[in-house]
């Protein structure tokens, strides 16, 4: 089974080396979403994407994230949040995007996924490559 600790690892593992394929990193991940890990209660996951200067430079950031609530002998401990990130140069038609959506606030994660796809926003990102790619873990 998938622990929060092996997640990373599982969907680097997936994805293989096209990290910067965002067609196949986005069909990679909604499958890795899909798949249980233990200890998770709820599935929380997050689209977001934007100009934000986190590296010191400002950047349009492009952002799948899986985000994980992890408990230590049944309490509370931390949350972590599994990315799948691109970076592009901030152009005209980018600068002027800013989405933020959590899963959550759909009926279930599958009307999530079709309303991201179906974002005229979204599907910009299938004809540009991004300059840079990531896929990290980290606690939040």
């Amino acid at each position: 089974m998938i622990t929060v600790k092996n997640a990373e690892s599982y969907l680097k593992n997936k994805i293989g080396a096209d990290t910067d394929d965002i067609k196949k990193v986005w069909e990679t991940f909604k499958t890795f979403c899909k798949v249980p890990v233990e200890g998770e209660e709820d599935k929380e996951i997050l689209f977001q994407c934007g100009v934000y200067d986190f590296t010191g430079e400002e950047l349009f950031h492009l952002d799948f994230v899986r985000q994980f609530t992890v408990y230590e002998e049944d309490e509370y401990s931390r949350m972590e949040q599994l990315h799948c990130e691109f970076l592009f140069k901030p152009t005209d038609e980018l600068s002027n995007l800013e989405i933020v959506e959590w899963s959550m606030d759909y009926h279930d994660i599958d009307d999530f996924f079709n309303h991201i796809e179906k974002l005229q926003e979204f599907k910009i990102f299938f004809n540009i490559k991004p300059i840079n790619s990531e896929i990290y873990q980290e606690e939040v």
